[in-house]
């Protein structure tokens, strides 16, 4: 195995903070290990995973308001970036070199076994490093090669967590063909992974999401919008005056105990986020009294994931690509990310040096 560089530039946290924790430094490329390979960064794409965790606010059971990683303690310093595409340079020993120069997305979940329904508990970037660099080590067995597909590699980057999560979201609240689906911040990455994804599935789908963006998020595929500086709950009985199958929320807080009425009999509510707070006062009679389930959703297992790079071999989703930046600009990335403005998702291109 040979590697022509022996440095890299990076971009790391060495303990919870502001965009101002993101430091640009320069790291030994990392050495593959036997069952890893070593794959260059064309794109990493931003996640709000990357703010929560520079700023540790996942929290820990029993303890919410703990500084912590998305599952844990992050041990810094620590490589952000989850969501990489790009092509394998190297494999460790007793690889397959056949897979060097493969065009690659890296499937970023550490898991808690082997099988196709495992359960994601880690997230590189968070519990390993990540894409924040030129190069990245993953285990062979999470690279998924897309060297045929007609996606940018701005677009690939842009799957792994925001269209894991939606397709996680859709595949455990069982979205079928002609269900009304409710999507939550359908103009964020998740909301608009979603909003694709059931309306490729047949779902009649109602966004919820800012007045700016509506446009944005009917282009996607919702059938009607919600504008969330409105009365939403009012928005949505008028959209959905039948009730609603499976929300898919990202927001959660006082809109779940607001919106759980809404669901049909049997139907089922799916949370992802918390980007509406994460305490939830809810009437349960709601839930039992119609057979209707909450259900929790943390990415994607290995099936969901392998599913999604079907559709990306196929093209069968289109990312769309808000802004990109050079690696030296992640903090000025994460700033606009964290602002909410845009529509779609955000990459750096660690391989492309700022303009002097």
């Amino acid at each position: 195995m040979r590697i022509l560089s022996e440095r890299m530039r990076a971009v790391r946290i060495t303990r919870h903070g502001g965009p101002e924790v993101l430091e640009m430094t320069e790291v030994p490329v990392p050495v593959p290990g036997a069952g890893e390979a070593l794959v260059r960064v064309a794109a990493v794409a931003l996640n709000n995973t990357d703010l929560w965790t520079r700023e540790g606010a996942y929290g820990r059971p029993g303890d919410p308001e703990a500084r912590s990683g998305w599952r844990g303690p992050v041990a810094f310093p620590r490589i952000q970036g989850a969501d990489v595409a790009g092509r394998v340079e190297a494999v460790g020993p007793g690889g397959d070199a056949g897979l060097v120069g493969r065009r690659v997305v890296v499937d970023p979940a550490l898991y808690d076994g082997d099988g196709p329904d495992a359960h994601p508990v880690g997230l590189m970037g968070s519990e390993r490093d990540g894409g924040y660099a030129e190069f990245v080590v993953a285990p062979l067995e999470r690279l998924h090669d897309v060297t045929g597909s007609p996606l940018t590699d701005d677009q690939l980057a842009s799957l792994p967590t925001a269209y894991g999560t939606a397709l996680g979201m859709i595949e455990r609240g069982r979205v079928r063909e002609g269900e009304t689906v409710l999507v939550t911040g359908a103009s964020g990455g998740v909301g608009l992974a979603a909003v694709q994804i059931a309306r490729a599935r047949g779902a009649r789908v109602v966004a919820v999401s800012s007045g700016p963006k509506t446009d944005a998020v009917r282009e996607a595929g919702a059938h009607a919008v919600v504008d969330r500086a409105g009365d939403v709950v009012a928005g949505l009985r008028a959209a959905a005056p039948e009730g609603v199958d499976v929300a898919l929320d990202v927001v959660a807080g006082d809109l779940v105990r607001e919106g759980v009425p809404l669901l049909r009999e049997g139907g089922r509510w799916v949370i992802a986020g918390a980007l509406g707070g994460y305490e939830v006062a809810l009437d349960v009679r709601r839930l039992y009294l119609h057979n209707a389930q909450v259900i929790g959703s943390a990415m994607h297992t290995p099936a969901h994931f392998d599913l999604l790079m079907d559709m990306a071999r196929r093209a069968a989703v289109a990312p769309v690509v808000a802004a990109t930046y050079p690696l030296e600009e992640a903090a000025r990335a994460q700033e606009e990310l964290a602002r909410r403005e845009h529509v779609g998702k955000i990459v750096l291109h660690p391989g492309e040096p700022a303009a002097r």
